[in-house]
């Protein structure tokens, strides 16, 4: 069986295995394969068990009495729900693969092994120097990944993050941040016929609200607010006693969201409907991922790396979030979008190009040889 043929299998197992964030035996099932798979070139696990998301993975070389130089990070959830693999299972049309997760990111995972395995045949003092970390909540913020990534990217040369490529093969050095919150108001009931005067709207108040969140947005500046959900209410002629909106936000910069968060609550203080009586809660979920000097001194070699293969290694800015913001807000070097190109993401249009796998697994090898056999030069 040839490389691509092994990849491709190996792609298929992965993506016929449900792993919704949400679906902890899935993700858990998806963890025990890449385990056994890892053992295979001389890895070993630690398992930081959960209650109620999936496992987090750290594989590291059984020989390994040192701190490692190199944090390749995955997660291992889709956004699909347990079932979607049967009903919309992998296929191959030409050079694209298809089904759920089939480039978010189940196409990562063969790479990257693939990458590590080719180290193991033919440079194995290397591995030594480069941790797994494989995580099962990215998807829904890292809800209980985040401290460790936080602890196993602190100190290391270089966190490069597994997802997926753009259409075009760049990688990600810039993403927003981001935060979610949700604004409660209390009004008072009344019969809207009868005596509506005795009454206190609350969706008229937050109305007021939604109209002054929105206003926020700066497009200029990299800001973004969405009031994505609204609920309240309990009938058409009955004046609504609650209210409440779920908001989104996105920044550019860590001290935008101090304070955007003060004009949010600043918001909530003000009343437009005397009576009502509004809360907030929430706060920033993912830092933004900056393009610092380091950044842009590792994506220089990244570039460099690809040339040396014939691959154009392009960068680009992204808006949604991933992991690499909280590597890349500890001052860590930190590459995004290491993994096999694919568009679609999240939907049932969601492809991989499969001539991607070997090209940019072989990517992967040559900056992790890089970055282990000369002098650091970030930081």
């Amino acid at each position: 069986m040839t490389k691509k043929e092994q990849m491709i299998q190996m792609l298929e197992t992965f993506v016929m295995m449900d792993s919704g964030s949400y679906d902890k035996s899935g993700v858990d099932r998806l963890g025990s394969l890449l385990i056994n798979t890892y053992r295979s070139i001389g890895y070993e696990e630690t398992v930081y068990k959960q209650d109620v998301y999936g496992d987090h993975i750290l594989l590291r070389q059984k020989t390994n009495s040192q701190e490692s130089s190199i944090l390749l990070l995955a997660h291992m959830d889709t956004v699909f729900p347990a079932g979607t693999a049967i009903s919309r299972p992998f296929t191959i049309d030409g050079d694209y693969a298809h089904g759920p997760g089939v480039a978010d990111m189940k196409g990562s995972h063969v790479t990257t092994f693939f990458a590590l395995r080719e180290l193991y045949e033919t440079h194995p003092d290397l591995l030594r120097h480069i941790d797994v970390l494989l995580t099962s909540d990215e998807e829904i913020g890292a809800v209980s990944a985040r401290p460790y990534i936080e602890q196993h990217a602190q100190g290391k040369k270089a966190v490069l993050v597994m997802e997926p490529a753009r259409k075009d093969g760049s990688v990600v050095t810039f993403r927003r941040g981001g935060g979610r919150y949700t604004m409660k108001v209390e009004g008072i009931a009344a019969h809207s016929g009868n005596d509506p005067e005795k009454g206190a709207s609350a969706i008229e108040e937050l109305a007021h609200k939604i109209i002054a969140l929105h206003r926020l947005s700066d497009q200029e500046a990299g800001i973004h607010v969405n009031v994505g959900v609204i609920k309240g209410g309990t009938s058409v002629n009955t004046v609504a006693d609650y209210a409440e909106a779920d908001i989104d936000i996105r920044i550019s910069t860590i001290e935008q969201a101090s304070e955007l968060e003060h004009v949010i609550h600043d918001i909530a203080k003000e009343n437009y409907v005397s009576q009502t009586k509004t809360t907030v809660e929430g706060g920033i979920t993912r830092p933004p991922m900056v393009r610092t000097e380091e950044t842009i001194q590792l994506y220089h070699l990244v570039k460099a790396c690809g040339a040396q293969l014939g691959i154009e290694v392009k960068e680009t800015a992204s808006g949604g979030g991933s992991d690499a913001s909280y590597t890349s807000a500890l001052g860590v070097p930190t590459i995004d979008g290491m993994g096999p190109i694919g568009g679609g993401f999240h939907s049932v249009e969601e492809f991989l190009f499969v001539p991607s796998l070997e090209e940019r697994s072989n990517l992967l090898v040559n900056v992790m040889k890089h970055l282990l056999t000369r002098d650091a030069v970030f930081g």
